[in-house]
């Protein structure tokens, strides 16, 4: 017998999946990595829907970057000897990895602010009640976040876009 699906489960779906692609295409570059993650994500968030209560959204970011994360790492030990010019395979693999690594490193607030923030490309406000917590609070985790990216990654942008991988 098959559990039913909720309604407002299905009434978000769609926004749900679209939010965990793009957080795990930013990290994977691969889009059918990013699908694979994304259904892998909304299948967890079925499982627990009844208690994600009214912010799922955060929750989907949380479990597609994780999964993304891990992923990527399992790829990348598979890849440590390629077959051919690293370029072939991912012309932004040097990118990814540097952008996973300092993403891995980050304090657990500060990495899920800058991921939703900028990997999934929520507002401020809807960051903030993602997590539960102030805009002000946001702003600072944000901030914190680059800086920390930016040291690690050797960069001197001011913006988000840094962390954004295409």
């Amino acid at each position: 017998m098959t559990t039913p699906v909720p309604r407002s489960f299905e009434l978000a779906f769609e926004g749900l999946y679209r939010l965990g692609y793009r957080v795990a295409f930013r990290i994977l570059g691969d889009r059918s990595e990013a699908e694979d993650v994304a259904q892998e994500a909304l299948a967890r968030a079925f499982l627990r829907w009844s208690s994600l209560h009214e912010q799922p959204e955060g929750w989907v970011c949380r479990v597609a970057t994780n999964l993304s994360i891990d992923r990527y790492r399992r790829r990348r030990r598979r890849l440590r000897t390629p077959a051919g010019p690293i370029g072939v395979l991912d012309d932004r693999l040097g990118e990814r990895t540097d952008l996973v690594d300092a993403l891995r490193s980050l304090p657990r607030r500060q990495r899920e602010v800058v991921v939703l923030r900028y990997l999934a490309d929520l507002s401020e406000v809807d960051v903030a009640a993602t997590v539960g917590c102030s805009v002000g609070t946001v702003k600072t985790h944000a901030s914190r976040g680059l800086a920390a990216l930016r040291r690690q990654l050797g960069t001197n942008q001011k913006d988000g876009d840094d962390v954004r991988a295409s």
